[in-house]
C-alpha cells in the first residue's frame, strides 16, 4: 500500500496465537484474507520466557505457505546462534534484537551472508540512537511498543515518539 510521501505499508500479521496443530491452514487464511508475509515468533524462553517453536516447524511450513514471505522475529539469546537454521528452513528476514548480542555488525553479516534480508528490533527501554551505527545495514527495523514475549500485552504509547 503506499502512502503519502513516497513510504509504503504492507501488512504482515504475526502468528503467536495461531493453533500450531492448523499452523498451514491458518497461515494461508492469513495470506488469503490479504496479508502481504507472515510475521513469525521465535522465542527461546531465554531472551524472554515463553518458548515458540524453531527452524524444524518454520522448515514443515515453507512448503504449505510457497512464495509467502517469512519475517522472522528472533526474541533469541545468542541470535547467532539461529542463523544458519532459519536460512536453511526458509526465512525471508532475520530480525533479531539489539539487546541480545554483544556483536551486532556481526550478527547482520552472518545473516547477509546466510542470504536473507536483515531487521534489528529494539525493546521499548532502548533508545533508537542504538540504531544509528547499523542503520544503513538493516533492510528493517522493528521498534518494539510491548515487551517481548508475550501477546496480548498493552501497547506502550510513548514508544510511537520512536518512529518519528
Amino acid at each position: 500500500m503506499a502512502l503519502s510521501g513516497g513510504c509504503s505499508c504492507s501488512i504482515g500479521p504475526s502468528i503467536l496465537n495461531a493453533d500450531l496443530s492448523n499452523l498451514a491452514a491458518e497461515c494461508q487464511e492469513l495470506i488469503t484474507a490479504g496479508s502481504d508475509y507472515l510475521h513469525l515468533d521465535v522465542m527461546d524462553g531465554h531472551f524472554v520466557p515463553n518458548l515458540t517453536f524453531g527452524h524444524p516447524v518454520v522448515k514443515c511450513l515453507r512448503p504449505k505457505v510457497p512464495g509467502v514471505f517469512f519475517e522472522m522475529h528472533m526474541m533469541v539469546a545468542e541470535p547467532e546462534k539461529w542463523i544458519e537454521g532459519m536460512a536453511d528452513a526458509g526465512a525471508d528476514m532475520y530480525t533479531f534484537h539489539y539487546e541480545a548480542t554483544q556483536t551486532p555488525k556481526e550478527c547482520i553479516r552472518k545473516i547477509r551472508e546466510a542470504g536473507m534480508k536483515v531487521g534489528m528490533g529494539i525493546n521499548p527501554p532502548t533508545s533508537v540512537d542504538v540504531l544509528v551505527p547499523f542503520i544503513d545495514l538493516l533492510d528493517c527495523v522493528l521498534v518494539m511498543t510491548v515487551h517481548p514475549g508475550f501477546g496480548g500485552q498493552k501497547f506502550i504509547a510513548d514508544c510511537m515518539s520512536k518512529v518519528n
